[in-house]
């Protein structure tokens, strides 16, 4: 992997009130940190949020594509039964 180049993570969050939130990023303890100041839309309103699952990829591409899986209704199956 060329030295410009960064991973991408997918991660699931557990929410304060035990709902789970699917993101993406290429920087993830920053995006944690954001979630938890409320600076995101979609999570804001149940703060603290907790890290529970990570993986990384080398593209952008594969990231979003995971994380567009796991949006999904297989997806959240696969979720519920293997991740969280």
């Amino acid at each position: 992997m060329a030295k410009d180049e960064s991973m991408h993570y997918v991660y699931i969050l557990k929410l304060s009130n035990n709902s789970n939130y699917v993101g993406q990023t290429s920087d993830l303890k920053n995006r944690i940190k954001d979630h938890n100041k409320g600076n995101t839309n979609h999570t804001k309103k149940f703060l603290p949020v907790k890290l529970i699952f990570y993986c990384a990829f080398e593209s952008k591409k594969k990231a979003l594509n995971f994380e567009k899986y796991l949006k999904s209704g297989s997806g959240k199956a696969f979720k519920k039964k293997r991740l969280i």
